[in-house]
């Protein structure tokens, strides 16, 4: 998305505000893997507030909805409305988000939310509609990735979503996400190989996985149920139970 934008002809920021990313160590990895591209093609980049206290606030009483549910909306909403913000603040005529281009995201759900942002400033700035998901920009987007082998990650990047995510992984037979790279002795977490890498994200894998989760939607009621009535069970840094699975 940033080159397609930069090779039009348009003067790009790269804003990052991504309080939902979980745990600390992966939010650092993206971070900079942002700000190696960035630094590569001559791009400004703004380092927003980790502000994930607040992130966990506005996602309580959403702990168990699946992906793709009011949390996302919450999460798309929240970060759309800081991006909105500082494009209004800093006379930016619009923004867009590196989520539309993603198989694993509803692009009307995004969408939605950015339209939603803009509107609070009279869309100015406007948000930016745009088809970035055809073959063509996949193709290139995992190019990119492959040329520059960036780290890969796992999972949509919140703590529920890397639940759910080894919920999945467990049900299918493949080992649980790790967080980290090289220096954690995961060398093989890069992207490397175009190819490849697009069919580890093929629409049929993604189907698949909306479709367990559909089904086992009503059995996360079960876990959270559980959950809450385990006694003396652990804490971690944000005051939620430590999941068991």
């Amino acid at each position: 998305m940033v080159e397609e934008m930069v090779n039009a002809g348009h003067e790009v920021t790269i804003f990052f505000y991504n309080p939902n990313i979980h745990p600390k160590e992966e939010y650092e990895i993206r971070k900079e893997e942002n700000k190696r591209f960035a630094k590569k093609i001559g791009t400004p980049f703004v380092d927003a507030d980790y502000d994930t206290d607040a992130w966990f606030q506005r996602a309580r009483g959403m702990e168990f909805d699946p992906e793709r549910g009011r949390r996302c909306t919450m999460c798309f909403d929240m970060r759309m409305e800081r991006t909105a913000l500082h494009a209004h603040e800093h006379g930016f005529d619009c923004f867009t988000t590196t989520n539309a281009t993603s198989r694993w995201k509803d692009v009307k759900q995004v969408n939605g939310s950015g339209l939603r942002a803009a509107a609070k400033y009279d869309f100015r700035p406007y948000y930016w509609v745009y088809d970035w998901q055809t073959d063509a920009m996949t193709e290139r987007k995992y190019q990119i990735n492959a040329n520059n082998r960036f780290y890969k990650q796992e999972y949509c990047g919140c703590k529920y979503s890397l639940r759910d995510s080894n919920i999945w992984r467990k049900a299918n037979g493949i080992p649980p996400v790790k967080i980290g790279g090289e220096e954690a002795g995961l060398g093989s977490r890069y992207f490397e190989d175009a190819e490849a890498d697009s069919k580890e994200e093929s629409v049929e894998v993604v189907q698949a996985f909306f479709e367990s989760a559909e089904r086992n939607f009503d059995n996360r009621q079960v876990y959270e149920g559980r959950q809450k009535q385990e006694a003396g069970s652990a804490k971690d840094e944000d005051g939620t139970t430590v999941n068991n699975w």
